[in-house]
């Protein structure tokens, strides 16, 4: 076996550095290539680093809640001696040959430190059984690629070398569209839309919403399919968020030791409220051997007095909001729209709806009408770009979607939302609400939004002066929506009605647009026909 040293490799454009959460692999653990070995929390995703090699974890070099940098050593490798002959034939196509260089062990008999900063060369290490000398390697020829690339590039049957040598991705990490333009035939790199409902290699399932839903129900609940509850306590490896390994943290809970309800690609997966249950039962057994033993609190809430690390999620949500809130002058208008006859429209749509396995909520509806108050009014539709002095009118609608997660808040990004039907939209909006709270949405899919819908009723609230999700120049929050009195006529009636809150850069978006905007999407919410024409 050669020993090799992988580096974190780039799991998001912009991504500098991950927090790793979890180690999937223990040391001297046999894995395959591509099999996840670690859980590394970004700024905005959980992602799985997969193994680049066939072999055994010869050393973890970090620890769970270790910051690392992107490039930097985290785990190191015996590779079969055919990988890493392949590794190196893979090298010599795409990169300068290097030498490989020895170092003779320590005296102490410890282990020699990978030089992480050596641009991406190979240095000697010895082992940890104190043998004179070994190899560890950095290969210039590895792929890099996230591991949903991976699994598509496995479901089209394609070789990412193959991948990677074609559309001559040999400084990026590749796309799926280089994984299409391969299995394709193609040899340049285009884009391709799955067919509606397929934008995700397995489709997230959803509850069914009741009849009684308003906008703070167009998400779906999960993405994962309930099961009954497995017995399969004392696992060696237990898909959960991090919330709720803190969780089980908190309260001294072994969280393989946790009966899962559901399972996520095979596997286990664990939720608070699995957490709580046990808990709550191994509370209860030890309250009857000793009446002294407090319950663990199980509520998943910090306790009072606590202090928890401002990181990761939280920490860059943060940094956003103050960038937005003392960089661009808010001004927020606020209105409220009769939807009475966009209700009765959901409520004759849903049927067929159904019948085509969609779940159709109110969101699709307010992004079409966003979309043409966004026509009407090009100045939102748009950003500052500070460094050239521009206003920069946009020519794509691409609408963010505020998502809460367990983690924080989350904006997918319906992507050239003008182009898309109710149903197309409400499938998109439904899987990528669910991918980006269980932290399985990629980076990708949360950039280069336009504009930005959040949805304050989705807690009961009515109205709202939300921060611009920099550097848009506009959110717009829809609040409850539900029946309250209405003049109509001269007389007071019950309708259903849907407050709305915008906020706008004032350095590039004056009052007077912001109503003109708002007044066009409650056109279009008030005769939801209107949606037809668009």
């Amino acid at each position: 076996m050669v020993r090799t040293a992988f580096e974190l490799p780039d799991v998001g454009e912009g991504v500098a550095e991950g927090e790793l959460v979890t180690w999937l692999v223990d040391t001297d653990e046999r894995v395959a290539e591509d099999q996840p070995i670690a859980e590394v929390e970004t700024d905005k995703a959980l992602v799985e680093i997969p193994a680049a090699y066939d072999g055994v974890i010869a050393e973890r070099r970090a620890s769970e809640g270790d910051v690392i940098q992107v490039g930097e050593v985290f785990v190191v490798f015996d590779v079969d001696e055919t990988d890493s002959a392949e590794e190196s034939a893979s090298s010599t196509e795409s990169a300068p040959e290097t030498d490989q260089v020895e170092e003779p062990e320590p005296s102490n008999g410890t282990e020699t430190a990978i030089d992480a900063d050596a641009g991406r060369g190979e240095s000697g290490v010895a082992d940890s059984s104190g043998t004179a000398e070994s190899d560890v390697t950095v290969s210039d020829g590895r792929v890099f690629a996230p591991p949903s690339v991976r699994a598509l590039a496995r479901e089209e049957g394609v070789e990412l070398a193959a991948v990677r040598r074609q559309v001559g991705a040999t400084d990026r990490r590749l796309t799926e569209s280089d994984v299409y333009a391969v299995a394709d035939g193609r040899v340049e790199s285009e884009e391709r839309t799955p067919q509606r409902g397929s934008d995700s290699t397995e489709a997230p399932s959803a509850k069914q919403e009741s009849d009684s839903s308003a906008p703070d129900r167009v998400e779906s609940e999960s993405a994962s399919i309930p099961t009954d509850r497995t017995a399969d306590a004392g696992r060696g490896r237990t898909l959960a968020m991090p919330a709720t390994r803190r969780l089980a943290r908190e309260n001294d809970v072994d969280i393989n030791d946790v009966p899962a309800s559901q399972r996520r690609d095979g596997a286990p997966f664990v939720t608070p409220d699995d957490v709580e249950q046990y808990g709550q039962g191994d509370a209860s057994a030890s309250t009857a051997t000793s009446e002294t033993e407090t319950s663990p609190d199980t509520s998943g809430q910090p306790r009072p007095g606590a202090r928890i690390p401002y990181t990761g999620v939280r920490r860059t949500i943060g940094e956003k909001m103050a960038t937005s809130k003392y960089t661009a002058p808010h001004v927020s208008h606020h209105d409220e729209v009769d939807v009475s006859e966009l209700v009765e429209a959901r409520s004759r749509l849903k049927p067929e709806a159904q019948a085509r396995e969609t779940k159709l909520t109110y969101m699709p509806f307010a992004v079409k009408a966003v979309v043409a108050g966004l026509k009407e009014v090009p100045a939102i539709n748009a950003e500052l770009d500070e460094e050239n002095e521009e206003i920069v009118l946009h020519d794509e609608y691409n609408i963010g979607i505020a998502v809460a997660s367990d983690a924080g808040l989350m904006v997918p990004v319906i992507k050239n939302a003008d182009q898309k039907g109710l149903l197309e939209l409400a499938d998109e909006i439904s899987d990528k609400a669910a991918r980006a709270r269980d932290r399985s949405i990629g980076l990708e899919e949360m950039q280069g939004g336009t504009f930005t819908i959040t949805n304050v009723g989705a807690v009961g609230g009515e109205y709202a002066s939300p921060i611009i999700n920099h550097p848009e120049a506009g959110i717009l929050a829809l609040g409850s929506l539900k029946e309250r009195p209405w003049a109509e006529d001269g007389e007071i009636v019950a309708r259903e009605t849907l407050p709305i809150s915008m906020s706008v850069d004032h350095r590039i978006v004056d009052g007077a647009e912001a109503a003109r905007f708002t007044n066009e999407v409650k056109r279009y919410l008030n005769n939801p026909e209107l949606l037809l024409l668009e």
